[in-house]
This record gives C-alpha cells, sequence and structure tokens, in this order.
C-alpha cells in the first residue's frame, strides 16, 4: 500500500528540527494562537531569524503538534502537543527515549503531508544500505513521476535534512543538550554509519554508506508499540477489524517498517497483546491465519498517557 497524497520535499528550510525547536513551539503556540501568523513576532518570540521561523512551522506541522484546520488560517496545537509537549504535558522537555520515537513515528507516517524521503526510504528501501547517490537517484525518479518541477538542488536538500535527523553533524561529548545543532532524533542511532565507497573512480571521490539499524529495541516499550499499532491501523486500515501479522511487520506505514524491527520481534510484542490491562487488542493464531484483532477504538490521548504512566523511563 502507498500513499496518494503529493509528497512535500521542501519547506523545512535544510534544517533539521534542532532540539528546543518543538517544545519552545508548542509553548508559545499556548500563549499565542496566532503566533505564526506573524513572522516578524515569532522572530522575536522564538529568537530565530525568518528561515529558521518556517522551518520551525514546518516540522510543528510534520510531527503532529500542529495543523491548520482551515485554509488560509495559521497552525493551531493538536491535542497530542498539549498532552506532550505543553506546560503540564506528559515530557515538555524531550527527555524520554519514548517521546523521541513518537516523533520519528509521526514525522515517518503523516499521511496529510507525507515527507518523500521518510515515505520512501523508511517503507520501500530494500537494499540493506543506504548511499546518498543511489538513495537521491531513486527519489529523484519518484519526485519526478509526481512532479516535473522538483529540482536536484531541492532533493539533495531534502535528503541531507532526512539524514542529519537521524546522524549527527559533530561530536557529542560534553555538548549542551539545548545548545546542540543536531536533532534530538539522533539520539535513536536508527540510522548508521557503516562505511564509505568510491563514486568517480577518476576523481577519487567517495561518500558515506549508512544504514538503517534493523534490531530489537526495547525503548520502543509495549505502550508506545500499542499506540503506533493503533494509529497505523486507524490510518490505513480504519474499517478492519483484524490485521494480519505480515501488514504489522511489513506493511506500507507499519510499527514493523517505520522503526525497523525484525518479524520475529514484531511476532513476539503482538503476542504479548493478551497481557495489556486494555484489552483492546489480541492476537489469534492457527496454522494458516496470523492475525490481530481489535475490539474496539481507544482514544488516542487514553493510548497516549498508557505509555508514561509506567514509572520506568527509557534510555536517555
Amino acid at each position: 500500500m502507498t500513499t496518494t497524497t503529493p509528497y512535500r520535499i521542501s519547506g523545512h528550510e535544510s534544517f533539521p528540527c534542532r532540539y528546543t525547536w518543538l517544545p519552545k513551539a508548542v509553548r508559545q503556540l499556548e500563549a499565542d494562537p496566532k503566533l505564526f501568523a506573524d513572522e516578524e513576532r515569532a522572530m522575536v518570540e522564538l529568537g530565530v531569524g525568518k528561515n529558521m521561523v518556517r522551518s520551525i512551522r514546518f516540522w510543528s506541522l510534520a510531527s503532529g503538534m500542529a495543523t491548520v484546520q482551515t485554509k488560509g488560517s495559521g497552525p493551531s496545537l493538536t491535542e497530542l502537543a498539549t498532552n506532550l509537549l505543553g506546560v503540564d504535558g506528559l515530557d515538555p522537555f524531550l527527555e524520554d527515549r519514548r517521546t523521541l520515537w513518537l516523533l520519528h513515528w509521526n514525522l515517518s507516517t503523516n499521511t496529510d503531508a507525507p515527507l518523500l524521503a521518510w515515505d520512501y526510504l523508511l517503507n520501500r528501501w530494500q537494499d540493506p544500505e543506504l548511499s546518498p547517490s543511489a538513495a537521491l537517484k531513486a527519489l529523484e525518479k519518484v519526485a519526478t513521476r509526481e512532479d516535473d518541477r522538483a529540482s536536484r538542488a531541492t532533493l539533495e536538500q531534502h535528503f541531507d535534512t532526512f539524514l542529519h535527523t537521524y546522524v549527527p553533524t559533530r561530536g557529542r561529548k560534553g555538548d549542551v543538550q539545548e545548545d546542540n545543532l543536531d536533532c534530538p532524533l539522533v539520539e535513536l542511532q536508527l540510522v548508521i554509519k557503516v562505511g564509505e565507497r568510491g563514486i568517480e573512480q577518476s576523481s577519487g571521490k567517495r561518500e558515506p554508506i549508512y544504514a538503517f539499524r534493523r534490531d530489537e529495541k526495547p525503548d520502543i516499550t509495549p505502550e508506545l508499540f500499542i499506540y503506533c499499532l493503533c494509529d497505523y491501523w486507524n490510518k490505513w486500515h480504519s474499517s478492519e477489524s483484524t490485521l494480519p501479522l505480515r501488514e504489522v511487520a511489513h506493511g506500507h506505514g507499519s510499527p514493523g517498517q517505520i522503526f525497523k524491527l525484525p518479524e520475529d520481534d514484531v511476532r513476539t510484542r503482538v503476542e504479548a497483546l493478551a497481557r495489556n490491562p486494555s484489552g483492546l487488542l489480541e492476537y489469534a493464531e492457527s496454522a494458516s491465519l496470523q492475525q490481530i484483532r481489535r475490539s474496539g477504538i481507544a482514544k488516542p490521548v487514553k493510548l497516549l498517557k498508557a505509555i508514561y504512566a509506567t514509572s520506568e523511563a527509557a534510555d536517555a
């Protein structure tokens, strides 16, 4: 299954989302719902330049912290943003690893305005390694098919922004978190450098090679997995009461794909659904059938609060 909504390639102004941007944007929008209606005022309130104001607005929307209710209106806070990063939120300063995974999930499963690199590379990239030249070639093919006005330079900036959302740009030791120029999602180590290779034999030019970290991720707790599974279900299979295990592991926009979880780990997680006190989901397996059933649709806020109800914090 693939998205039919036009991809977003620009708007982030080539800036990955920085540590303080989302918490600051949420608190400023709580105080001033019309913050982004006036760029000059937003520059003063957020303490950044015009391009960064536009980037903060972009990431607020892409991460699900803000939404535009009607055409022509400015972004307003979502219920998720208020409950998660608001003044009295569950994790107002992005101190919990689970919040970072949740933001990664939102960026990667935005169905209103899907981000090309996120949607394509997480769902359709089949190679075990990820090289910039090969990735750009694939992204260019998709972008050209949808919009022949997309320039190579714009695609390069878009891919670079994706890469530096997950790969640190400089040494991290001793950095003050609030001053760090990296995106907080580099903490997840979802994309790792695995080597380099030559790209132009005559010139001796080389490029780095990356790979997605495809392993079990204990900091994606059972409650977080359930939240994302239900979100996936509502976005892609809202009319269905059952889901095959293969869809949860390999479906477009599924937890298995977006978190790069091994199929055995996904199976272990869905087998454990029966132990979840909500009773919302259960796993049924027979010789020919492996599927998850749901008995109802829980409110997202209830599922969100369940993630943070446990005292056990994820590794920071």
